[in-house]
């Protein structure tokens, strides 16, 4: 199985359009090692030839592009692509707005928890993904589904909350189940259990067992600390409250998964404002100290 990483920053990308805090600028002033990052997306194959996309960023376009494997193949018809599948895990936008890049006649199977198939068919806009050649199916947590022939899916529900656009008055901003999840990517050949939880507002007892023995888990790193966006003016927001656990605290990421048996893990959609995005920051090198990683665009995983 490959694993390759399209982008890697939450939200807004890195550095952020309209953002001047401490770490666009230190990007924007090509500081070493503080790289730019586009908005999260992965791309899985069990051959390196048929690919899926997990979560269509708004830089999908701009990912594919920077991606030979990706790209159309010559000896083939005049249209064509290798993308035969895209998979998302929430209806935020910056996972469902590459799919407006994906309208000329591409072909491919869309899946999808009901609340987010639900949102897509809310919004006219998404009608440019042609019926005839795009077909939406369902995501139902716990059970598989087979993917690309060669790649077996389970989704399962984290703790998370509705897309910001979705949220009404209720106490839980009219979450429901399903509308965030995590996705397990195995390959029958290989055995190999592959992870990826971009969007989680805790770890629980249930998420941890089923984390135990994973090859790789690609994790929510979108702050550092809880209050990380209060603290620098950006948001009145905590992580918690936008439905993001951060890396660090007593009831961390680091903290809450440090007992689970994970072979390799990668912390992804990382904001603009965490510090990690600097390597000489003593954050990165707390959370490296921890056993993760920080992942960045191109990034490469072979199992």
């Amino acid at each position: 199985m490959i694993v390759r990483v399209l982008g890697s920053a939450a939200g807004g990308g890195f550095p952020q359009l309209n953002c001047a805090c401490a770490m666009c600028r230190l990007a924007r002033s090509g500081a070493p090692g503080v790289v730019p990052r586009t908005q999260t997306s992965l791309a899985v194959s069990a051959d390196g030839v048929r690919w899926a996309i997990l979560n269509a960023s708004p830089d999908l376009r701009q990912q594919v592009t920077q991606t030979p494997a990706l790209h159309p193949v010559p000896s083939a018809s005049v249209r064509n692509s290798p993308i035969g599948a895209v998979v998302l895990t929430n209806g935020d936008v910056d996972a469902i707005a590459g799919l407006l890049s994906l309208r000329e006649g591409f072909v491919f199977d869309l899946y999808a928890a009901e609340p987010v198939l639900e949102a897509l068919a809310e919004n006219s806009i998404f009608k440019v993904l042609n019926p005839d050649v795009v077909t939406r199916r369902a995501l139902v947590p716990g059970r598989p589904i087979r993917v690309l022939d060669d790649l077996i899916i389970e989704a399962f529900v984290v703790p998370g909350k509705t897309a910001l656009y979705k949220e009404t008055s209720a106490p839980d901003f009219g979450t429901r189940p399903g509308d965030t999840i995590g996705l397990e990517i195995t390959q029958p050949t290989k055995g190999r259990r592959v992870f990826f939880i971009p969007s989680c507002a805790r770890v629980d007892d249930a998420l941890r067992t089923r984390l135990e023995g994973a090859d790789v888990l690609l994790f929510d790193g979108t702050l550092y600390r809880d209050d990380e966006m209060i603290a620098q003016g950006l948001s009145q927001k905590t992580g918690a409250r936008m439905g993001h656990i951060a890396m660090s605290g007593e009831s961390g990421a680091i903290a809450a998964l440090a007992s689970t048996r994970v072979a390799r893990r990668v912390f992804i959609h990382i904001n603009n404002s965490n510090p990690v995005l600097d390597p000489a920051s003593p954050e990165r090198r707390a959370v490296e100290a921890a056993g993760w990683a920080i992942a960045t665009d191109g990034m490469e995983l072979r199992l």
